[in-house]
């Protein structure tokens, strides 16, 4: 054995809970190595410690079914080249001509906290992206189960907005995560990082409902990730709200006024 297997006690001795060993054990099909392990922390940490992992390396309960943000695709999705993110700059500049963005009267600070509220979805085929820049016709999904949860989820931020632990809240709609950001942070930028689990184009303009954007202030972060995880629901940490650039996964995609004067 070339590489050290991790067993429940060495697991233990790591503050790693049984739970979240049996997750690891779910996900890599044998018992792990420590390299494995380190590689899954590393996820966790370079994520700001919200993403999914977050819940099970915890030895929590979340709603999100297991490896639900980990991305199997069917096949129309397998059939289109996943891009990279210099390229998805294009589309996100290509998306904007199409779209007339209306932005947020809302001014943020700088470093606000920015998070998406709900579970991260795979989904690609019917949204903008898809007809305008891939000219694909998607069928429009399912979206039986997706009525009780988005009203579930409304109901908890609005409580959570009351209370004062979040800034402002909305849907991610139309243009997917990339538009959605803009629109409620403008003037302002942002400075995101996506899940490695997750297509970089479905993460960014995909549109499947059950989705929030959520900007909270550093004082009352830790309230509210407390309260969100009372009420059991996923939470994604994005990233921070800059001065006037966007960029995403380190790469800079430009200024705001890039995108917002074009979609005047």
């Amino acid at each position: 054995m070339t590489e050290q297997q991790i067993d429940y006690e060495q697991a233990e001795a790591l503050g790693i809970s049984h739970e979240a060993y049996d997750e690891v054990l779910d996900i890599v099909g044998r018992i792990p190595t420590m390299e494995e392990f380190s590689t899954l922390l590393a996820m966790w940490e370079s994520n700001g410690k919200q993403q999914s992992l977050y819940g099970w390396l915890r030895g929590q309960r979340h709603s999100v079914e297991r490896n639900e943000y980990l991305y199997s695709g069917n096949a129309d999705h397998k059939a289109i080249k996943e891009p990279k993110v210099k390229e998805c700059a294009d589309i996100a500049h290509s998306l904007c001509k199409h779209l007339a963005l209306t932005l947020s009267r809302l001014t943020l600070n700088t470093g606000t906290l920015l998070y998406m509220v709900g579970n991260v979805s795979t989904e690609f085929a019917d949204s903008e992206y898809a007809r305008k820049c891939l000219h694909l016709v998607g069928e429009p999904m399912a979206t039986g189960g997706h009525d009780e949860d988005c009203q579930y989820i409304e109901m908890i931020l609005s409580a959570l907005h009351d209370g004062d632990l979040l800034l402002t809240s909305d849907t991610i709609g139309v243009g997917g995560l990339f538009c959605s950001t803009l629109q409620l942070t403008a003037p302002l930028g942002y400075d995101i990082l996506t899940p490695r689990e997750v297509r970089l184009d479905a993460f960014l303009f995909g549109e499947e409902r059950g989705r929030y954007l959520v900007a909270v202030s550093e004082a009352t972060d830790d309230q509210f990730l407390l309260k969100l995880g009372e009420a059991r629901l996923n939470c994604c940490f994005l990233g921070r709200t800059t001065k006037n650039r966007i960029m995403v996964d380190g790469y800079d995609f430009g200024t705001v006024a890039e995108y917002t004067t074009i979609s005047k």
